[in-house]
């Protein structure tokens, strides 16, 4: 039996990757909030993971206050270091931490490409960004060989009920006649596919940085297609709008942040086992249904 502490409540990954391993009965979890100070109290020593999901997950558009950083770097920071540090305390032997692929800055402008490799620089390009790289420093040197440090940087996670960019297109194409015929490309990560690499790590117990995505990249038309076919629905694509699209991305980056392109070289995202079970088409339609 492994044993697992999802740490952090109400949070759409710690929630699906409950219902997720509910299949395999060789794994057991249970849910802790971190909202308040009782998770200090408990005893983490009945655990074989820690799976730490709590954190602010997206950052705030424009210029945020003093007040609403250090809230950034208290909870996806210093909480997830506190945690991390308990959990070697009492003597779990494996912690698996939720980063981003945030700490390389944002997409490409529209028209230009990026693709992450090993060697590709941390370039974090606000507080949410840089919470995660510090939180990710102060983790790392916690590893020794009783206790595994995992980290985690997925690009867009989509799925059933997921918040962000994708319920928004979700929106669009059932409703949109038309849409730009804009090719970007972008690597994204489906829920269960997330859900299947964390499970893989508890079992192997294995460490280091990791870089998740789905075994092929999408373009943001071709997404929103699939989620109108999903609806019965076809949806037509065309050029003319572009030159609007890139207009309107010279005054805000919600759109370079929809049309852009961000890439996770593939061989970066390569596990010894699969765990991207569910193509990116299929991916989609079980979203919708």
């Amino acid at each position: 039996m492994i044993r697992i502490l999802i740490a952090g409540k109400n949070s759409y990954i710690g929630t699906s990757f409950e219902r997720y391993t509910e299949k395999f009965p060789e794994i057991e979890t249970k849910t802790a909030s971190l909202r308040q100070e009782a998770w200090k109290t408990l005893d983490f020593s009945a655990y074989d993971t820690v799976f730490h999901v709590a954190g602010i997950a997206h950052s705030d558009e424009g210029k945020i206050s003093e007040e609403r950083k250090k809230e950034y770097y208290a909870v996806n920071r210093d909480l997830a270091i506190a945690v991390a540090k308990k959990a070697k305390a009492d003597g779990v032997k494996q912690f698996i931490y939720m980063s981003s692929s945030i700490v390389y800055g944002a997409a490409a402008p529209i028209g230009k490409e990026k693709i992450v490799t090993a060697d590709t620089p941390l370039q974090p390009e606000n507080c949410y960004g840089d919470s995660k790289v510090q939180a990710e420093k102060g983790l790392l040197p916690l590893e020794d060989e009783n206790f595994k440090v995992a980290i985690l940087r997925p690009p867009m996670i989509y799925g059933k009920n997921s918040k962000g960019n994708y319920p928004l297109l979700a929106k669009l194409a059932k409703k949109l006649p038309v849409f730009p015929d804009i090719r970007n490309a972008r690597s994204m990560l489906y829920i269960e596919n997330l859900c299947e690499l964390v499970r893989l790590l508890a079992v192997n117990r294995d460490s280091g940085i990791f870089f998740p995505q789905n075994s092929e990249y999408f373009s943001t038309t071709e997404l929103v297609r699939f989620i109108a076919r999903a609806h019965g629905r076809e949806i037509r694509v065309t050029k003319l709008l572009n030159p609007l699209v890139r207009f309107a991305g010279l005054f805000t980056r919600k759109v370079n942040k929809a049309f852009g392109s961000f890439c996770y070289e593939h061989e970066l995202s390569v596990y010894k086992q699969e765990y991207r079970l569910v193509g990116k088409e299929e991916s989609v339609e079980r979203t919708e249904r």
